[in-house]
């Protein structure tokens, strides 16, 4: 067992990487999970019955998966990541050996309900771990990863899926989940330390979590099955949006009063977040909307098998993975990331608009290359996205920021498949009146329908009953059904291709939006109340032992509040700048004084360096604090927050560095180690005195009085 720590962002990097190690293998098998049982479904439905609940296997998981997200992103920060990480294991496991052993199809809907509490959960508490080990400025490689793997197990799953299913049984494709959830449990239960929950002072807003649910539910199953299961004008599908719609305004009046609610609105006041979450919802509703139309023109255009045509997203998960480690690399290399996220939702469009050109006589090769960009597109806006939202929200928020953004690119998907199909069934129908066969015609009505129905056409056993229906009329029957099948793919091609216009219209939207995004420089520490301390058990060095009192005094506002967004700080909790100026200053002050006790030690040219950097740095907090308002002047401008934010990162960083990063060699000799930490520490300093100073030359920020 791990000994617990204050953050997962002072483990050694080995130890890190351990963590990585074991999260992205509870990553691979729960993303797997989502794509293994496409393959089998056939299999499935001819061994348990039920056809006309097939639907539902889909549609259970999708909503469990999204509905939990939120939910479990608040959770933990209110209780740490470790025991819901391994929580989330167990039920998809436990849903996995169930859905195995299932005897009937609604058992088998009522488990993969189950296994989509546990991978939604693991979804969402993966990419929040990743902001716990890293920093902003080095997480976006990381964050790469996930995404990689996560593109790799999709590519895998239906490969491994079709193969478990043809050579062994349909049910182990349920059961291979239990092995690598098995392992994945032993790596984090060995790998991830307990750690102390950032806002343990947070109650539960279980209003929250039960009006969320009895929201995002219906809703979804609104959009799933309107124009599909039931029109979208019938009783149940009216009644649930209404329901939505009332719940919705019941949810926002809840957690506008709710003291640490389980979505805070006011999240969206922030432009930074703002932003990201409305580009999200347009990325979901643009991409994976679009994406799930694919398999269908290839299907039923090209006339692909069912198997052949559910690979095809194979070579854009490639692109994601591929383009998504390659952005990490190069956002945590530079520091930067606007202009790469805008490349990438320019790239989206750009496959909208080839998707938007394919017809009945598109090749198999042009599919292949617009899937490619695709891929690529969404690999350098999804993983930086995220990095945004985390970058942009106190510590203390990390869980539900991450989850929302995850919780709104879901929804935006589901909404877009909703609108898309509606597109696709519109433009089909119409496309078929236009070019039917005058001798199809006169059809009855339950024909007429049928044939009104692309999905009919993806069945090759439907289309197979049908060519010999109208092989009894003799050889006029079977040319005309080649006439018929004919318009169909045209249709059909016209219809899906309709459709990708309204995405390259959503993506044309992400794009504009997006460039109002604010780049917030990637910080380069974690904001934890108090600073960061030392791992139970780690000896004190000798540098933090020059320390002793570093910091006294009183610091619970050395760090954002964790309801800093619950509209205006009261006055208990946020004192004035000028207090804020005063503690530094005493703070660097210590430092000083500790670096001169310091230098005793051998390595005394870095002590020197950093000496003087922190001489030039109290110089200008004497500046700053000069002009500093009155105490009683509330401040809530946007440069005022850059100035704090400016002195929560030297103390964030001064923090950092007294209390586990500055101990000094015990012998004469100068280990790598302790030169590159002086190297890192000055080049920290320097940054920040540098940015300290451009605040400085901005005297607007400081009213005047």
């Amino acid at each position: 067992m791990t000994t617990a720590v204050a953050s997962l962002s002072l483990l050694e990097r080995r130890a890190k990487m351990l963590v990585v190690a074991g999260v992205m293998l509870a990553m691979f098998t729960s993303a797997m999970d989502q794509t293994l049982v496409g393959t089998a479904l056939p299999r499935i439905v001819g061994s348990l019955g039920g056809l006309a609940l097939f639907p539902w296997v889909f549609t259970a998981f999708m909503v469990s998966s999204t509905t939990i997200v939120p939910i479990v992103g608040r959770l933990t920060d209110i209780y740490g990541r470790k025991p819901f990480y391994l929580a989330a294991l167990a039920i998809l496991m436990v849903g996995s050996a169930l859905a195995g052993l299932s005897t009937s199809m609604s058992q088998l809907i009522a488990f993969r309900a189950l296994q989509g509490v546990g991978a939604g959960m693991i979804m969402s508490i993966t990419f929040i771990i990743g902001g716990d080990l890293f920093p902003p400025a080095e997480r976006s490689r990381y964050v790469g990863l996930f995404t990689g793997v996560f593109a790799a197990a999709s590519v895998l799953g239906p490969l491994i899926g079709g193969a478990l299913t043809d050579y062994v049984h349909w049910r182990w494709v349920f059961y291979v989940n239990l092995p690598l959830g098995a392992l994945a449990m032993v790596a984090v239960t060995l790998f991830l330390p307990p750690v102390k929950p950032v806002a343990q002072k947070m109650a539960l807003d279980w209003a929250g979590f039960v009006l969320l649910t009895a929201t995002v539910v219906p809703l979804l199953l609104a959009l799933s099955w309107g124009g599909h299961q039931l029109p979208w004008l019938s009783a149940p599908i009216i009644g649930m949006l209404g329901a939505v719609a009332i719940l919705t305004v019941i949810f926002a009046l809840v957690e506008t009063r709710a003291s640490w609610p389980v979505f805070p609105l006011s999240l969206l006041k922030d432009p930074v977040f703002a932003v990201v979450s409305v580009v999200s919802f347009l990325i979901g509703a643009a991409m994976f909307g679009a994406i799930s139309f694919i398999p269908m023109f290839v299907q039923g255009v090209l006339g692909a098998t069912a198997t052949n045509s559910g690979l095809v997203t194979m070579p854009m998960t490639v692109a994601l993975a591929i383009s998504s480690t390659i952005a990490g690399q190069i956002v945590a290399r530079i520091g930067r990331y606007k202009f790469i996220y805008i490349v990438g939702l320019a790239v989206l469009a750009l496959s909208s608009f080839l998707f938007s050109q394919m017809d009945a006589s598109t090749q198999r090769v042009e599919v292949t290359r617009n899937m490619v960009v695709m891929g690529a597109g969404l690999g350098m806006s999804m993983p930086i996205l995220t990095l945004a939202a985390q970058n942009a929200v106190p510590y203390a928020m990390l869980g539900i920021a991450t989850s929302s953004v995850q919780f709104i690119r879901q929804v935006g998907a589901v909404l877009g498949v909703a609108i898309l199909g509606a597109r696709v069934n519109a433009i089909f129908a119409q496309q078929l009146e236009l070019h039917m066969p005058p001798e199809l015609r006169n059809l009855p009505p339950q024909m007429a329908s049928i044939l009104k129905d692309p999905d009919f056409f993806l069945s090759p056993e439907a289309v197979e009953a049908m060519r010999a229906r109208f092989a009894q009329l003799g050889e006029g029957g079977l040319e005309l059904f080649g006439s018929l099948l004919t318009v169909v793919r045209e249709a059909l091609a016209q219809g899906i291709a309709e459709a990708f216009l309204v995405a390259l219209l959503l993506a044309l939207a992400a794009v504009a939006v997006g460039l109002f995004l604010k780049e917030v420089p990637l910080k380069l520490y974690h904001e934890i109340e108090g600073g960061v301390p030392l791992r139970e058990g780690t000896p004190r060095p000798a540098f933090a032992t020059a320390l002793q009192g570093f910091g006294d005094g009183p610091t619970s506002y050395l760090d954002p509040p964790p309801n800093q967004f619950e509209g205006p700080p009261q006055p208990p909790r946020e004192p004035p700048l000028q207090e804020e100026l005063q503690a530094l200053k005493g703070q660097v002050a210590q430092l000083l004084e500790a670096v001169r006790r310091a230098r005793q030690s051998p390595p005394t040219s870095p002590l020197e360096e950093i000496r003087q950097e922190l001489r030039l740095l109290r110089q200008e907090l004497e500046a700053a604090l000069q002009e500093a308002p009155a105490p009683s002047y509330r401040y809530h401008n946007e440069e005022i927050e850059a100035l704090r934010d400016e002195v929560r990162s030297l103390r964030g960083i001064i923090a950092r560095w007294a209390q586990g990063r500055m101990q000094p060699p015990p012998t004469r000799l100068q280990p790598p180690e302790w030169a590159r930490a002086m190297e890192r520490l000055l080049e920290e300093v320097q940054a920040l005195r540098q940015a300290l100073e451009v605040t400085q030359g901005q005297r607007h920020y400081l009213p005047q009085h």
